[in-house]
């Protein structure tokens, strides 16, 4: 369930903004929430970096700064014209998570922030599957969004939010264990912290290196038939 706050939040960017103004207070400001997901990750000016579901680019703003190869993907064309106009040194591309039109392993960093609670769980999974095929082998997912909270106090504030703002969909998001789904997609859990009593959880991942050994599975089939067929051709 959301209010009419929901719709009036996407329709006019000032109110989305302040609103993410006034609840960043709770994790040290604006700035440092768009912060949150990339910390302690080495990112270069040539590091291939993917802003999914960047919306009006906030934090591709931020890896602008860093790397000189950053993408914002977005659904909602209003949002990439005005990510394209801010940020004019990024390149952009309207498409949906689930379906993105780049090539397996084009990139090293893939970042989102607060969007998978937008999404069907069908949905999540697909884009997390979505992700690992368009890392690198040894890519990273960085990702901040909800989580239930861990100090009881909270569950009130949080829910009061979700109802003014969110969807069923963010309720089935914070029940549910994305570091858990994540493993099931394929990556390796690398750092897992949660900020303001457990509300918001930040995780990053890498790819699991399952694509090394199954070539390396693949190499010992091929090295056990070519045996037996010579085995076949002495015995003859």
């Amino acid at each position: 369930m959301a209010t009419i706050l929901r719709t009036w939040s996407y329709r006019y960017p000032w109110l989305y903004s302040g609103i993410t103004k006034l609840t960043a207070i709770a994790v040290g400001g604006e700035g440092h929430l768009r912060r949150l997901a990339l910390q302690s990750l080495d990112i270069q000016p040539e590091t291939e970096v993917l802003d999914l579901c960047c919306g009006h680019g906030p934090v591709t703003e931020v890896l602008v700064q860093q790397s000189r190869h950053v993408t914002g993907l977005d659904a909602s064309p209003k949002a990439i014209a005005s990510a394209q106009a801010r940020l004019p040194q990024a390149k952009f591309v309207q498409a949906f998570a689930e379906s993105m039109p780049f090539k397996d392993g084009s990139f090293d960093l893939v970042h989102t922030s607060l969007a998978l609670h937008e999404m069907q769980p069908d949905q999540r999974r697909k884009i997390l599957t979505e992700v690992r095929r368009i890392l690198k082998p040894t890519g990273i997912f960085a990702l901040l969004d909800f989580h239930q909270p861990t100090t009881p106090i909270l569950w009130p504030g949080l829910a009061l939010f979700l109802w003014l703002f969110e969807t069923e969909t963010a309720w089935d998001l914070v029940r549910s264990n994305l570091a858990e789904e994540l493993t099931q997609a394929g990556f390796a859990l690398q750092n897992q912290s949660y900020r303001v009593g457990g509300s918001l959880q930040i995780l990053q991942a890498q790819v699991l290196q399952a694509q090394i050994l199954q070539a390396q599975i693949l190499q010992a089939q091929v090295l056990q038939a070519q045996i037996l067929q010579a085995q076949t051709m002495d015995d003859a």
